[in-house]
Formats: C-alpha cells, structure tokens, sequence
C-alpha cells in the first residue's frame, strides 16, 4: 500500500470526556472519515455516534487494509480499529478507571500502527491524567508514552497555530523539578527539536528563540545565574551545529517579538511559559505536535472537558487543525524522503 493512501489513525481519548463526541462530529465530515479510522472502542464510539442520530455509520474493521477497501466502498463510513472491548461505555463527566485502561489502550495501539508503517501518522484525542493514573497507567501523560512505546530517544512537545510555535525544554513536572532538569543536554535536545520542527513545518531556516528561565532572563545574573551558566553555551553550541539558535530572551517578551515574525520558533524553559502564550491565542487552532518521534503525531490544544460531555456542546474545531497538521507533517516528511 501506497504511503498517499494510508489512513490517520485518529485515538478516541478518554471515554468518559469529550474526545469520542469531537472524533465523531469529525469523522462525520465525509473528507475526514475517508482518511482517518478510529482506534478505540465500539461500544464508546457507539455512544458518541448514537447521540448524534450517526450510530449507522460506524464500521468495525479488523486491520488498515480492511479500512481502506471500506473506504473506497463506503466514503461516508466511520471506520473502527478496536483497541478494546467493553461491555458498556463508562460514566461520562468523571475519572473513572476503566477509561483510562481503554485510552491507554487505544494510545498504545496507534503508536504501534503508526510505528509500523501501517498508518501515515497517529492524531491523539484527549485524555485524563487522574484516570490514567487510576488505571495504573506509569505515564502521566501522552508524550512519555509516545517517548517510551515509540522508541525515540529524547522527544520534545510543539504547541503550534498560524502566529506563533513552540517546544518545551520540560515538560510534565513541578516548576522545581523543571527548574532541576533543564539541563545542558535538555537544552541542546529543545533547540534542535525545535529547529527539527520548524523545518517540518516547511521553514528552510528556523530562527529558533530560546526563552530565558528566570525574569528578565535573568538580568545579568540579579535573578538568577541558569542563563549565563546553562542556556547561553547550550545556544552557543546549536550555533556551532549550524542552527539559527538566539537568546537567553526574557519571556515575558520573547512571544510577542515571535508574533510579531522575528523567530519562528519558540523554546520555552517550563510547560506553562510556552503553553500560556499560544492557549491564548485560542484552543480551536493551537495543535500539539510531538517532535523527535519516527512518526508524525499531533493532538488538539485542549482538555477532556467532563463538564460538558455528553452534552453535545464540544467543539471539533482544534481536532480537525490536529488531523490538518498531521497530514500536512506526514506528507513533508515523505517529500524528504530521499
């Protein structure tokens, strides 16, 4: 099978949120469903499906091949990879153990999928940390799964839209254990994710900004001696590599001058520095894109909302820039395929 006519492989996220809900007002975009199948559950797509008067549409399938001969037959189908068989969908709008297992699952499979070639890439619906946790899942997140089932040695979360881009040096733990481990090597990993990033993004030469740690970035070692003593010979040595790599900047700064289209990248020190200015910007076009993997992988920039699942109220906007992104990434990464 033709790389141009693999699927994306589309996760349901967490049962109980709003992950299946925003999946299937997706897929019920015909575009969407001819190049996507779910992996996930029936029995919660099912659910997702039935609450929007679309439970016909769904198509249980055994493997990708299967998935794309059903697509050619049935375009406006929703096709299912099933990751896992519950009897009943869990209680929607709470932490419950049995969705973390299922989204754990439903990760696990796509990466899998998407590490074999077997999908062009893998789009993340949300999950919940807590429930993930309650299912004794020992990851607090998507990234750390991917890192470790995908087999990449360091990988880097991008938080992308139209305006600005980003990668994170840390990035789930407390602001101490950030603090404790951005490092030298966290460094050098960031700038060259991020320029990694850029140039998938389709920039030949990202100007890559790096964001100081401390306020001021540091003003001259008042605040702080991390940007003089780890940051500067971290961009320093980028430089060296041949990466268009600036800083320490202030962050309280750094975004704006981003936006404004001096950088093309941004490498923030701590999960909320970076994460903050392009949630702003709005949920519905800011995508996550997990650099270092050896496939493409996206997610939406936003929760699992339980307050307003099952409530028809989700909006799919922010899932379908992901699949967007994805598509746009896999179909870079093949053009530099030598």
């Amino acid at each position: 099978m033709s790389a141009s006519a693999l699927p994306m492989a589309v996760t349901m996220g967490d049962p109980s949120g709003i992950g299946p809900e925003i999946v299937a007002k997706t897929l019920l975009q015909p575009d969407y469903a001819r190049r996507c199948v779910v992996v996930g559950d029936a029995a919660v797509m099912a659910r997702a499906l039935d609450s929007l008067g679309a439970a016909d549409r769904l198509r249980v399938v055994s493997d990708v091949g299967e998935a794309v001969s059903a697509a050619a037959f049935e375009p406006d189908a929703i096709r299912l990879l099933p990751s896992s068989e519950m009897a009943a969908p869990p209680p929607l709008g709470r932490v419950d153990p049995a969705s973390g297992k299922a989204a754990y699952q439903a990760i696990c499979h796509a990466i899998d999928l998407a590490r074999d070639g077997r999908v062009a890439g893998m789009v993340t619906a949300p999950i919940h940390k807590e429930a993930l946790s309650a299912a004794g899942v020992p990851y607090p997140g998507h990234t750390e799964i991917l890192a470790d089932r995908g087999g990449a040695g360091r990988v880097a979360m991008m938080l992308a839209n139209d305006v600005i881009a980003t990668v994170l040096v840390t990035i789930h733990c407390s602001l101490r254990q950030a603090i404790e481990r951005a490092d030298f090597d966290a460094q050098m990993s960031a700038i060259r994710l991020a320029h990694q990033g850029g140039r998938a993004l389709g920039v030949a030469a990202p100007r890559v900004a790096v964001a100081g740690l401390n306020p001021h970035a540091g003003e001259g070692g008042l605040f702080g001696d991390e940007e003089a003593r780890i940051i500067l010979p971290a961009i320093e040595a980028a430089r060296r590599e041949g990466i268009d790599a600036s800083g320490p900047w202030p962050g309280d700064t750094v975004f704006m001058q981003a936006r404004q289209g001096r950088f093309d990248v941004v490498v923030a020190q701590y999960h909320d520095q970076g994460l903050i200015p392009v949630k702003y910007l709005g949920l519905d076009q800011g995508v996550n894109i997990t650099l270092g993997l050896p496939f493409v992988r996206t997610s939406p920039d936003h929760g699992t909302a339980f307050d307003i699942a099952g409530q028809g109220k989700a909006d799919p906007a922010s899932l379908q820039t992901a699949i967007d992104y994805a598509f746009r990434l896999a179909a870079h990464s093949k053009d530099q395929t030598p």
